[in-house]
Order: C-alpha cells, then structure tokens, then sequence
C-alpha cells in the first residue's frame, strides 16, 4: 500500500462540466477572459510607469496590485487553457505544487497590498503634513517588498508541509490544484497542516478587521471636512471594493472546499482567478481621476500617431 502512494507523480483534475462537448467554447471564454485580464492590468501598470504625475505611493501600490493579478492568473489560465485543447486533465506533482503556490501567493499578496494601501491613505487624510516624510521611497519599497516577502514564506512553509505527506489518492475535485486539496489526497495525519492553516487563516481575517478598521475610522475623520471625504470618496472606495471583491471570492472558494458538487461547474472556485483581476483595473481605472486622465491621454495619443 504504501509503496503504491509513493509512485503518484501525477494527479488528475476535474474536467469542466460537459467538457467534451463544449470545450471549444470553454476555451474560446476563458481565453477571452485571459486576454482581456492581461491587457487591462498591462495597460494600467505601463500607464502609471511612464506617467511621471502617478508616481506616487498610492498609485505605486496600485500598480503592484496589477502586477500581482497578472501573476495569480499565469498559474491557472494557460494550464487550464492547454488542458481543453488536448481535453486532458493531468497535472505533474511538481506543477500542482506550483500552482498551489502561485494561487495562493497572489491571495496574499492581493491583501497584503490593500493593507499598505489603507494605511497610505489613512496617512494622507488624517497627517496630510507627514504624508511626504512617512511616506518616502525608503518606506514605500519596505512596504512593496513585504507585501511578497510575507506570503512567498507563509505560502512556501504550507507548500512544504502539504508535500511532505505520501498521497493515497490521486484526484483533485477542482479545476486547478490548491494547497487544501493537495491535503486531502494524503492518508495520513494532517494535524500539522490543519493548524498551520488556521493560524495562517487567522492572522490574514485579523489583517481584514484592521484594514477594515482603517476605513471606519477615515469615515468617522472626515465627517467634519468636506474636502475630507471627497478625497475618501475618490480614493478610498475603490479600495474598499476591491477589499470585498477579493474577500466575497475567498469566501466562495472556501465553500466550493466545503460543499461544491460538479453541479456548481466550479464557478464558486474559479471566482477568484476571474472577478478580482478583471475587475480592480477597471474599479480604478475609473474611479480615481488621474489615472482615468491619464489612460484616456494615452488613448489620445496612441489615435494621433
């Protein structure tokens, strides 16, 4: 028995519901989808690289946060999108472990860079006189750096744990491989993963109540000032969506771990990798008024040549 769970170097995935039959849609949507993700966030990182008026803290962090959905989505799409051409749903150890990694990196990554991103907006409304000396280079690539620096090692930590077991099972209920469903294939105690996973759960739902926190107590500061919440409006409340976006899609993911069946087609799962990337360079895009500016200028620009 034993030595048969040691000889799994490949694990089977779900295939998408009716798969056979409508694979070619499948895959002419999701790669529309893929698309579209990458040149929106592109387009918006090249924007505020090249626009020298948005290099800022807070659109610096913006950025990050495109550069963090392109990488989230690279673990999943051209995976999946290969899987439907050839209609073969077989993953390596080695690149299930990958994107376990990858998947939930970009979780992390995604709320690690809203964190810093409250925090510099609570520094610019209530001390805008030390915005400038807090708020520097030196302290703004300190906070870029930990916002991967921290989930790179929590995510290696799980991944390590989650290898270490000898699975007796080699089929994975979902469209892609994630650290939990890495877990379940194994036979053995899992007590280890499981409390390192509810710490880990842990400290990121505490780093949710203090972002949101953040934004309660930026609204109870600017009740007084007008100025105060016009910039709140501008600035905070893409923040705040892009919090519940990403939060909403974590929540179904977990569900769909919990009690998804083949009926749900995976929706609730594939949330994450389809809402957040798509949706946050377009909530900023058009809500903060220079980067709007800016992008309409590049179209602009790019019509007259």
């Amino acid at each position: 028995m034993m030595d048969n769970m040691t000889h799994f170097t490949t694990y089977t995935l779900m295939e998408p519901h009716n798969a056979k039959s409508y694979r070619f849609i499948y895959f002419t949507c999701f790669l529309f989808l893929y698309v579209m993700i990458l040149f929106l966030n592109i387009w918006l990182s090249v924007v505020i690289v090249l626009e020298k008026a948005l290099h800022e803290p807070m659109y610096i962090f913006l950025c990050n946060l495109c550069v963090n959905d392109i990488f989230g989505t690279v673990a999943f799409y051209p995976k999946f999108l290969h899987d439907l051409i050839l209609n073969s749903y077989v993953i390596s150890s080695y690149m299930c472990a990958f994107q376990a990694f990858v998947v939930y990196t970009y979780v992390m990554c995604e709320y690690s860079t809203l964190a810093v991103m409250a925090y510099d907006r609570h520094v610019a409304i209530c001390q805008p006189l030390d915005y400038h000396t807090k708020m520097n280079k030196f302290s703004c690539s300190i906070l870029l750096g930990l916002c991967w620096v921290i989930p790179f090692l929590n995510m290696f930590i799980a991944v390590f744990l989650s290898n270490r077991l000898v699975p007796c099972r080699n089929h994975i209920e979902k469209l892609f491989c994630d650290n939990w469903s890495i877990v379940k294939l194994s036979c053995e105690s899992t007590v280890i993963n499981n409390i390192y996973g509810f710490v880990f759960i842990s400290l990121y739902f505490g780093l949710v109540i203090v972002i949101m926190m953040s934004y309660i107590k930026l609204i109870i500061a600017c009740k007084a000032s007008l100025e105060c919440r016009r910039k709140f409006w501008q600035t905070c409340v893409p923040h705040v969506i892009s919090l519940i976006n990403i939060t909403v899609a974590i929540l179904f993911d977990t569900i769909y771990n919990r009690y998804g069946s083949k009926s749900l087609q995976n929706f609730l799962a594939l949330e994450m990798l389809i809402v957040p990337p798509l949706a946050n360079p377009v909530i900023y895009g058009l809500k903060l008024h220079e980067v709007r500016k800016r992008i309409f200028q590049s179209f602009v620009n790019i019509r007259q040549q």
